[in-house]
């Protein structure tokens, strides 16, 4: 961030949050010219769409800056309900996160700012921090300072142009001293409780109640490798790779979800060991600190948010797509999940897991 701005003008996303609005405020007090921007996701009664529209109204207006809200409910429709229920219903579990970022947020965000707000410069109240390589040309996606909130994870997809655009006010500090700042600019939403999960998952209830509203209960078998019958489901959807607990099957053993046969309409089970693999396919890459390397790299790699970092070989292949090699063989490796490698804090790259 520069120090001698003057009165740079910034496009702040406000969810309502705590995070987003100290973000909006760090900026105001440093002397940027801010602007507030709520973006309307979801049809009908939506945490963020209801209870934050209305928190991100009032800070705008306790900070005395502009709010304009957004209405791309028929994006959030397409890119993320309507993904959501074509992956469940494919038999795999996709996360709606890091495409919602791309295409949902800071994509519009940033158009919105240019077309109609004569602004380039978008923020957000995410942990993560931007760091630019003069060497290179390339903008880094690193992890923030604060590893407990980090997200960028969840932002692996951005492409150059929205990083170059974007500025993250949090990255280096820690969610304490986010409170704590929100608390001494008496924002309102300095004790706000934190969203503890997806917004589609607290607007339903939970992401069984959300996908009952589109898709029908479909009763099938629950089997084991050899195609013996254990139990019964009502649809492969409301199943996860690695999952244990909710099958409704009494065994000698921990029984966990291995595959997921769609096609068959089929939940097959398995020991541990099963639901453990070596390896796996990464599809739809997206190359953020690095350009794409010619040869296999050495990395870590997360396969879910909250997963540790694993050592792994990365080995490109063509289409956008990778293989990633792990020292040792990990558990639960889900597609439709993302799969990000790092080199330290370092965002190198990430994708979507295929298989």
């Amino acid at each position: 961030m520069p120090s001698n701005h003057g009165m740079n003008k910034v496009v702040v996303g406000l969810s309502g949050g705590v995070d987003s609005s100290t973000a909006a405020a760090l900026l105001h007090n440093q002397g940027y010219e801010v602007i507030g921007l709520t973006l309307w996701l979801m049809k009908g009664k939506g945490q963020c769409c209801s209870e934050g529209m209305i928190d991100a109204a009032y800070l705008c207006e306790q900070l005395g800056i502009p709010h304009h809200v957004v209405d791309i409910r028929e994006v959030f429709q397409t890119n993320i309900v309507d993904y959501l229920v074509a992956g469940y219903s494919a038999g795999i579990t996709p996360l709606p996160c890091s495409q919602c970022n791309k295409t949902v947020k800071f994509g519009p965000m940033l158009q919105y700012a240019q077309e109609h707000l004569g602004c380039d410069k978008i923020a957000t109240g995410h942990y993560a921090r931007i760091i630019y390589d003069p060497t290179t040309g390339r903008y880094q996606l690193h992890r923030a300072f604060d590893r407990n909130k980090d997200q960028s994870y969840f932002l692996y997809d951005l492409s150059q142009d929205l990083l170059a655009a974007s500025v993250f006010p949090l990255g280096e500090i820690q969610k304490t001293e986010t409170r704590k700042i929100a608390a001494e600019y008496e924002l309102k939403t300095a004790d706000k409780p934190e969203s503890q999960d997806l917004c589609l998952v607290e607007t339903n209830g939970s992401m069984k109640a959300f996908l009952d509203k589109y898709l029908a209960p479909k009763q099938g078998d629950i089997v084991d490798t050899g195609g013996k019958i254990l139990g019964k489901h009502d649809g492969v959807h409301h199943y996860t790779i690695g999952q244990r607990k909710g099958l409704g099957i009494a065994a000698a053993e921990p029984l966990y979800v291995i595959g997921l046969d769609a096609v068959n309409n089929r939940v097959i089970v398995g020991d541990r060991t099963l639901a453990t693999q070596p390896e796996c396919s990464v599809a739809q890459v997206n190359w953020v600190s690095i350009a794409e390397p010619s040869t296999p790299i050495p990395a870590e790699a997360q396969i879910r948010y909250r997963s540790n970092p694993a050592p792994v070989t990365v080995i490109p292949l063509e289409n956008s797509r990778v293989r990633i090699v792990f020292d040792e063989p990990q558990f639960s490796i889900t597609p439709g999940q993302a799969a990000v490698w790092y080199d330290g804090d370092r965002v190198l790259g990430g994708g979507i897991i295929e298989s």
